[in-house]
């Protein structure tokens, strides 16, 4: 592949037949080629112009690799720096790679192996660009910096959230553990005429029920055992701004109480005393339960829940935002690069096809955390062909109903037809499913485990047949080999 006409890669060796061989090689492939003799020079050159790529030795006589690559880092981020060196300082490459470097070349270096990697650092930078563009096209249109996503169903969130940020209303999200419910409160509070004035967060499923309203309301001195000196609460910390009550479904109904006639009057009591303190609190509240259903059962006040219900806003699973992902998981790589000084890592195709594959029952918490993992164990840097999926993955699955349907019994084979009861329950999907994985079953039986062959068989890649094993909840241990 060419490059772009516009691609500027500037060289830094001491060596000039390093030096002239990277230009007749980057030459011939397209790019505009600047060569310099050492890092000062380099550092001359690039306050002078842009440049897309630095190709830099590390063992210099002057000013090292090491310490440019540093300087470039801090006053030109957007170049992508790739250092060189020779066979016995691979250390030296590796330590380069920790500190930001793009990737790392080992010479003598070969034609190829120099234009696939610029190839790649250069694809690195366009889609941390891409990811930037992104969220500041979200930021302009809805000033949110921290949220992530561009699906139909999250532009619907962002259209709520920009409805009811600059108002008074009560807002109550609901959402899955892990949907980034506190960011949307967050969002609105900032977007509010409130954004000045403080955002007091609360776990209200965090705090036992003798500690919640004292936290909430505040107490007096003496108001119980313990009680040494004067608590302000939550309420009266937040005056002004925004009270954000996290888990609000877990708050007891003396609790419950309390909070509705706050709601209601804009005034309370401490605990333990007796002059009413008149606030001016936005609340906003969340959870991840059905609180409807909590009414019914009586766990919940209904007067409580139609006061705080008044602008619901519901976050989408991470299941109904696959499209999500592949952006999503490159802004987690680059905030996690940033943090650890690493260069984040590309992900390739087939990757993102497992991360979209994944069931996420922990929704974006759980990607975060798992493109953090990711990071640390790529080193930063290259390529991600394959994503190690949580270890719940290879959880236990009843199998018995997949063999039903095989001819003789003798094994696990393809299901029976479905009968209409079976597709009026479960659609094509969950028949799709159930064929999928009696097959990938039957494939790892008549190979004895091995997943390289029953890949093979199935016509598959490895890769793949893992992901497709932790899609469907294929539990190794339960499989039974010839």
């Amino acid at each position: 592949m060419s490059a772009s006409p516009a691609t500027k890669v500037l060289v830094c060796d001491d060596d000039r037949a390093v030096r002239g061989a990277l230009n007749v090689n980057l030459g011939k492939a397209g790019y505009a080629v600047t060569l310099c003799d050492s890092a000062e020079e380099a550092l001359e050159r690039l306050r002078a112009e842009p440049f897309d790529v630095l190709l830099t030795d590390v063992k210099m006589p002057g000013m090292s690799g090491m310490t440019l690559l540093g300087e470039v880092r801090v006053h030109w981020p957007d170049t992508r720096v790739v250092v060189m060196t020779g066979f016995g300082s691979v250390s030296d490459a590796v330590s380069a790679m920790k500190e930001g470097a793009a990737d790392y070349l080992i010479k003598p270096i070969g034609r190829d192996e120099l234009l696939l990697l610029l190839e790649r650092a250069l694809e690195n930078r366009a889609l941390v660009r891409e990811v930037q563009q992104l969220r500041r096209e979200v930021d302009a249109k809805y000033g949110f910096s921290n949220l992530v996503g561009l699906t139909p169903v999250m532009h619907e969130v962002y259209e709520q959230v920009d409805a009811v940020a600059d108002s008074n209303t009560l807002v109550l999200i609901n959402g899955e553990t892990g949907t980034g419910k506190e960011l949307i409160a967050h969002a609105i509070h900032y977007r509010s005429r409130r954004a000045q004035a403080p955002l007091v967060v609360v776990n209200c499923g965090a705090l036992p029920e003798s500690l919640l309203e004292s936290e909430l309301f505040g107490h007096e001195k003496g108001a119980f055992t313990g009680a040494m000196r004067t608590h302000q609460g939550k309420f009266e910390q937040a005056d002004g701004g925004t009270l954000f009550l996290d888990e609000i479904g877990e708050i007891p109904a003396t609790v419950q109480v309390r909070l509705l006639r706050v709601l209601e009057g804009g005034s309370f009591t401490r605990v333990g005393g007796e002059r009413a303190l008149k606030v001016d609190v936005r609340v906003v509240t969340a959870t991840n339960r059905d609180l409807r259903a909590e009414v019914k059962s009586g766990s919940f006040r209904a007067d409580l829940f139609y006061r705080l219900n008044v602008f619901p806003i519901r976050l989408p699973p991470l299941r109904d935002r696959l499209d999500d992902i592949p952006l999503l998981a490159r802004h987690f790589l680059q905030k996690f690069a940033e943090r650890h000084g690493r260069q984040p890592p590309l992900l390739s195709e087939d990757a993102i096809e497992q991360l979209k594959s994944w069931r996420w029952p922990g929704n974006v918490r759980e990607l975060e955390h798992l493109m953090e993992r990711t990071l640390l164990l790529s080193g930063g840097g290259g390529e991600i062909r394959a994503i190690r999926l949580p270890e719940d993955a290879y959880v236990a699955t009843e199998l018995a109903d997949d063999s039903a349907g095989s001819e003789g019994g003798g094994g696990t084979g393809a299901p029976g037809a479905p009968t209409l009861e079976e597709i009026d329950a479960g659609g094509l999907p969950s028949l799709l499913d159930r064929w999928e994985r009696a097959l990938i079953v039957a494939a790892l039986e008549s190979e004895g485990g091995v997943q390289a062959r029953a890949a093979r068989r199935l016509g598959i890649s490895r890769s793949n047949l893992n992901y497709r094993i932790g899609r469907l909840g294929i539990a190794l241990q339960d499989v039974k080999f010839a």
